[in-house]
């Protein structure tokens, strides 16, 4: 390794990469959206990684999914394995933890995280990260893009990216995460389809992530906040602070200070 690899992002701050190494990312979906965060980390100089994803690449994936191949798909390679090669062609001596299964049925690795990055679809998968990494007091960042029809007006293309943090608002203080969306895509369950992706929307919210990622693990920019919620109008091709921000509570009334640690169930 080149002594000068990081140079050019040495404006990160004293003994930024020593700190960037030291982290802990765990990755939540390794598709369109988790495939990019991935890659860029390990550009950045990342070393250690939990990835989660049960899923092998489906040729329907080659649109977005960073570093996967063809061959991949023929020879159903897993997407963690994907992500890994992906890494290790940057950094040869990371760590990584592949887990090929849900997160949710395997928690123990992720606990072990100092920051979780969420790439999955549907509200209630994001609420049970969110309540995990509020129990364990960790930073989470979520991640999505959609496509709405609206005729005879184009597709809207958007996304948003919200960090999550321990003592700040959560995605239920937001307006992200309600009572009604949970309801609504519970009601559709199993009928649900799949949500348009395009490689450029992934690859815009994800570096966004990144970016946040890399200010909470150096504190580059000297602007602490507790809590951000990114709005992406791919149409227009602009990322900006959303409108809520300036109207929420900055108090979290949905994670009180002493629910933390591990959930434990009590028989009645």
């Amino acid at each position: 390794m080149c002594d000068d690899r990081y140079d050019r992002q040495s404006f990160l701050g004293e003994n930024s990469q020593a700190k960037i190494a030291a982290c802990t990312v765990g990755i939540i979906g390794l598709g369109g959206g988790g495939s990019h965060v991935a890659q860029q980390l390990a550009h950045v100089g990342f070393q250690k990684y939990v990835l989660y994803d049960p899923d092998m690449p489906e040729d329907s994936n080659l649109n977005r999914l960073i570093g996967a191949t063809v061959r991949d798909v023929k020879n159903k390679v897993p997407k963690v394995q994907i992500a890994r090669r992906v890494i290790r062609g940057l950094q040869p001596r990371a760590k990584i933890q592949m887990i090929r299964e849900r997160w949710q049925d395997n928690p123990l690795p992720l606990g072990n995280c100092d920051i979780i990055v969420g790439c999955v679809d549907g509200y209630k998968g994001r609420h049970e990260l969110e309540t995990f990494s509020r129990r364990h007091l960790m930073p989470y960042i979520d991640i999505g893009i959609d496509v709405v029809q609206v005729d005879p007006q184009p597709p809207v293309l958007s996304g948003q990216v919200i960090a999550s943090l321990p003592g700040g608002p959560c995605m239920w203080c937001l307006g992200f995460l309600t009572e009604k969306k949970l309801a609504a895509e519970a009601k559709k369950y199993g009928d649900a389809g799949h949500n348009p992706q395009v490689v450029w929307a992934n690859g815009v919210v994800a570096s966004a992530a990144v970016g946040i990622a890399v200010d909470l693990v150096t504190g580059w920019t000297g602007s602490a906040q507790d809590v951000v919620y990114l709005s992406y109008e791919g149409n227009s091709g602009l990322v900006l602070p959303h409108k809520r921000l300036t109207v929420v509570d900055r108090s979290c009334q949905h994670f009180p200070h002493d629910q933390v640690g591990e959930a434990r169930f009590i028989p009645l």
